[in-house]
């Protein structure tokens, strides 16, 4: 059994921030933090008050996951970024609603005390003699503390109260990882029983010393549970002053899940229910489980429950008729050709979500090239002639201003120069395509030729794959890249015009050229006959793409995403060997690409393979890996703490420092065999598409969803004693619905109940166990 934890946060967007630039304007972005530790950066909204970030993150958490924090800060070319405002949210306010925080919230001031982090080692003992009680508290170390000083580092030292009394430890220079090793002796003094409270300090020569945080301890804590171990610092307890809106504020989405995923016994009967509806006879569909599934869940909850059932499926090696499954359920449903998978049904989710899961390495093939030079070219196109700006040119050109015809010519030549490349990629990319993807669209031509057979919708088997391939993938990818991982950053205002017309290029290509000419935006037309003339190429692409042999995934159940074997993450980094003789300077940094697989981390000049290895005697040697910015930085750690997953050699310490002159730079001990002073932070990973798939977590999700929807499946199926009655009294009530399909919907309905008890009483079982041997502990090692 294991507990998991993750947070959903959405960081959408921000209003009336302050100007920080002399421009009167400023370059925001934002910093997501997981108890101080950062776990994602959005990216610079460039000139602007009012940013759009739109940008998602699934961040799986430790169990002691405590607060999390937005900073937002204007970034300078000069000098340090300015901070804005910052938003803290503990654990209790992100689950005082189940459906978590969506809406604006006021940034508030960024107080310097208030910005702790770090943990203290203490031992304390409280024992009593013929003069009374004596406390002896034992400082022996500290790690992870806010730097204070200019060159990264703070000069720590404990002041430990007690009473009316206080003494205080050595000072030790330049170090966020102080080692004391200290005991402080104080006495109780006559009256009422007083805490105990260790304040740590950065020392100052001039000016007031800087606060790095407190712990304290109750009387009852200190009678009863001593305290030993790690405790993690906080700040003054103080209320959060909000600014009133004078910084602005944020628009967040926040939503944290935790759950207890059992043993794969005890999901094993919901699975094979889940497992028996897509392999039941089609005449059976209406009264599957997923069927009853389906009705129980929300718009909300739908596109959460689409992913963990693709995942589920695929997983079993049974993708492909999950999702033939769906497309016969919604082919059932449709009498409009014209309006097939345009709501936001469980199948078009599903198939949304699949096409990301499986094929996000073949969208960056396909793309990342032609998206690369748009944003590197920087080009002005526009054909729109209301928002044309004729005077651009005179700004930069003696020539004068050109006219409206001018600019539609020369934009409609760099727009064709774009759309070009991106038509050749797309329609010579059938080799490319996942086999996945490939027998997944040959199952829905088949499925919707089969619905509409009739010759006047030969194009609905055709608009069908490229209604979810062009409109639901290739053209949002092109429009928001750097929400699909083809782009570090967000394009600039001329360049996110530039990619939202490709976009709708793209878009019309995918609808087969039927609504060119019609709607508002008439101003298209000059791109027309290079859009009719990529849509006969684009229909001979369709028909390769479905021409493929086999009905089924191959190789039976998958365990992953991706092969251990196949590279998650690649990319240039700057690498310098330990070399403890010479100092670090940039030069010894040296520009190396690298690749990381479950299985190996590589890297070298180029294309050749060198991998990174220990040697015989099992001695540990330090590779230091700088990256260009802290997005990549998190990136490149989730990625390596996920494929170091199942390595049970993980370390729990380490050094953040280098051993030089005889002395590791971040804590000052003599030893190199010295153990580590900081916490390895293996906990905190990001999701994404190459996450490895877990049965176990996806069908506890299924079974939370249902669990939501026990009371309306009971109303619904079983507790209508009248049913009969009302049917025999009202046919009409369920026309269309045969008493043999309802008589299936409740034996499936109640199949479905006396599950959800089984895993009702296992989730109580361990809960009951876990109460009985856990007791509150301080922080591990």
């Amino acid at each position: 059994m294991a507990k998991s934890s993750s947070l959903n946060v959405r960081v959408v967007e921000g209003r009336a921030l302050p100007a920080k630039d002399v421009s009167g304007s400023s370059d925001p972005y934002c910093i997501v933090k997981v108890d101080d530790e950062v776990v994602a950066r959005t990216a610079t909204v460039w000139r602007s008050l009012s940013p759009f970030w739109g940008e998602e993150y699934t961040v799986h958490l430790p169990l002691d996951f405590h607060h999390l924090a937005f900073y937002v800060l204007d970034e300078d070319t000069v000098g340090h970024d300015d901070v804005i405002g910052k938003i803290s949210l503990s654990r209790e306010e992100i689950t005082a609603d189940p459906r978590g925080i969506d809406g604006w919230i006021n940034l508030s001031r960024v107080d310097p005390d208030a910005e702790v982090q770090g943990e203290i080692c203490l031992a304390v003992q409280v024992l009593e003699d013929a003069r009374g009680r004596c406390l002896h508290c034992h400082v022996l170390k500290a790690r992870d503390l806010a730097p204070r000083d200019l060159s990264g580092t703070s000069d720590p030292f404990a002041r430990v109260f007690w009473g009316n009394q206080s003494l205080e430890t050595s000072t030790i220079k330049k170090t966020r990882f102080p080692h004391w090793d200290e005991v402080l002796e104080l006495r109780e003094m006559p009256g009422a029983r007083s805490p105990l409270r260790v304040e740590l300090w950065d020392w100052d020569m001039v000016g007031k010393n800087d606060f790095l945080g407190m712990v304290e301890f109750s009387p009852k804590v200190l009678q009863q549970n001593p305290p030993n171990g790690w405790f993690r610092l906080l700040p003054f307890p103080r209320a959060e002053e909000d600014s009133g809106g004078s910084l602005g504020a944020l628009r967040l989405k926040v939503r944290l899940t935790e759950d207890r995923v059992l043993p794969s016994k005890y999901y094993q009967p919901l699975k094979e229910l889940l497992m028996e509806s897509v392999l039941r006879p089609a005449e059976e569909d209406d009264a599957s489980p997923l069927a009853v599934l389906e009705e129980l869940t929300s718009g909300d909850c739908r596109q959460d429950l689409a992913t963990k059932l693709v995942k589920l499926f695929l997983g079993q090696g049974l993708a492909g008729p999950f999702l033939d499954y769906l497309t016969r359920r919604e082919l059932a449903r449709t009498t409009d050709p014209n309006t097939l998978f345009r709501s936001n049904s469980l199948a078009s989710k599903s198939l949304e979500q699949f096409m990301k899961l499986v094929g996000m390495p073949y969208l960056h093939e396909v793309l990342k090239p032609v998206i690369h030079r748009v944003f590197e070219e920087k080009k002005y196109m526009e054909l729109d002639p209301c928002k044309m700006d004729l005077g651009r040119t005179r700004r930069i050109s003696f020539k004068g201003a050109p006219s409206e015809e001018q600019v539609r010519e020369a934009s409609l030549g760099l727009l064709t120069g774009y759309l070009g490349p991106i038509v050749d990629a797309i329609v010579g990319s059938v080799g490319r395509c996942p086999p996945a993807m490939r027998l997944a669209f040959k199952q829905l031509h088949r499925r919707v030729e089969e619905r509409f057979p009739q010759a006047q919708h030969e194009d609905v088997k055709y608009l069908a794959i490229s209604g979810f391939l062009f409109l639901r993938f290739f053209a949002p990818a092109i429009l928001t890249p750097k929400l699909f991982d083809l782009r570090d950053q967000h394009a600039d205002p001329q360049t996110s015009r530039s990619l939202l017309l490709l976009a709708k290029a793209v878009q019309s290509i995918g609808n087969l050229g039927q609504q060119l000419g019609q709607g508002k935006e008439l101003w298209m037309a000059p791109l027309h006959p290079f859009l009719l003339q990529s849509i006969s190429r684009v229909r001979d692409f369709l028909d390769q793409l479905v021409d493929v042999e086999g009905e089924d995934e191959a190789g039976g159940p998958a365990r992953a995403l991706v092969p251990s074997s196949v590279t998650v993450r690649e990319g240039y980094l700057l690498k310098r060997k330990e070399d403890p003789a010479s100092l670090a300077t940039r030069f010894a940094f040296k520009k190396r690409y690298f690749w990381l697989s479950g299985e190996t981390l590589s890297y070298s000049k180029s294309a050749e393979w060198q991998v990174v290895t220990q040697d015989g005697a099992g001695t540990l040697h330090t590779t230091y890996l700088q990256c260009k910015n802290v997005n990549e930085l998190n990136q490149w750690l989730s990625a390596l703490r996920k494929a170091s997953a199942p390595n049970p050699d993980k370390l729990a310490s380490c050094h953040p420092g280098a051993f030089r002159s005889a002395r590791w730079t971040c804590c000052l001990q003599a030893e190199r065999s010295a153990a580590g002073c900081s916490r390895t932070h293996f906990a905190v990973t990001l999701g994404d598409w190459s996450d490895p798939l877990d049965p176990d977590a996806e069908t506890q999700m299924v079974y939370r969803q249902l669990l939501l929807g026990r009371d309306q499946l009971r109303m619904k199926f079983l507790e209508d004693s009248n049913m009969d009655a009302s049917l025999e009294a009202d046919p009409s009530a369920t026309e269309g619905t045969c008493p043999d399909v309802l008589a299936r919907q409740r034996e499936v309905a109640a199949r479905l109940l006396e599950v959800l008890e089984d895993l009702d009483r296992a989730h109580e079982g361990f809960q009951q166990q876990e109460q009985g041997r856990v007791t509150p502990a301080p922080l591990g090692p």
